[in-house]
């Protein structure tokens, strides 16, 4: 999966380059893409009018359908928000020592992050499930979670180097002159400045998340996409099955992608009021 947000670099002259960077997760509205036709506007409501106007034209099968996924959408939205916060743990942790100055702290941590991005989540689920479950005891939702979170928390830990990264160094070496430790400057005084940076990013990865959950119903999870199968296999009504699957995962990943839109800006006010 292609991860990444667009950036500027330096040439040997000094001179800003632009780079692009694509990533696989919504696009996120622009503030100046206002205006009752946007494209965000259109994606949204028409999937929710859809969602809507089906089970109102048609109740058999679009009612039914809707009626038999709300359970697998608790445990999409269960798997996704515990992957998360063990990945925002991982990505800490491997993050701090992707710029740890102890070279084995540095290479263990950039050999995790190089496995785990150079392996497919799918190949990683299956191998956690089968090969690892059987020793680790682990089954179902537990597999997908320790699968997504370590999976996740490889990026997340890039996040994390280049937020810190980000922090002037001035601010480690003035808490450095005042006396603090290194590790207390850390967590006083950088994270805390890094979690704001980080934010959005976070954000984005969040929505890749969720729609990556749909992943784990090969593992025997009951979770959104799951229930859509089940019910497909026992009507045989698989257009109408996946089209209010497909729609239901659209108005979540757009309204998520709102959200860290909304958090990006309020984020960058108050950067210029400060």
């Amino acid at each position: 999966m292609a991860k990444g947000s667009p950036r500027s670099e330096r040439d040997s002259k000094g001179s800003a380059r632009p780079t692009i960077n694509v990533t696989d997760g919504t696009l996120i509205p622009l503030k100046d893409e206002g205006g009752l036709l946007s494209a965000w506007n259109i994606s949204f409501f028409g999937a929710i009018a859809l969602l809507v106007a089906l089970p109102l034209f048609s109740p058999d099968p679009y009612l039914r359908i809707l009626s038999f996924v709300p359970d697998g959408l608790f445990a999409t939205f269960s798997v996704t928000i515990i992957s998360i916060c063990f990945a925002l743990i991982i990505g800490l942790f491997a993050g701090l020592g992707r710029i740890s100055q102890r070279a084995w702290v540095n290479r263990i941590a950039t050999v995790y992050v190089e496995i785990i991005r150079g392996i497919p989540l799918l190949v990683q689920l299956f191998y956690i499930y089968y090969a690892l479950g059987p020793l680790l005891r682990l089954q179902g939702p537990p597999a997908a979670i320790l699968a997504m979170s370590i999976c996740y928390g490889a990026y997340m830990a890039e996040i994390f180097r280049a937020g810190i990264q980000a922090i002037p160094k001035g601010q480690m070496e003035a808490a450095l002159a005042l006396g603090m430790s290194r590790s207390s400057a850390m967590r006083r005084i950088i994270i805390p400045q890094t979690i704001r940076v980080i934010l959005p990013p976070i954000g984005n990865e969040f929505i890749a998340l969720l729609k990556d959950s749909s992943l784990v119903s090969i593992l025997a999870v009951s979770d959104l996409l799951r229930r859509g199968r089940e019910y497909a296999s026992t009507s045989f009504r698989y257009f109408e099955s996946y089209t209010v699957i497909a729609l239901i995962y659209l108005v979540m990943t757009l309204f998520f992608s709102r959200l860290v839109a909304i958090m990006e800006e309020r984020l960058r006010h108050r950067g210029n009021v400060h």
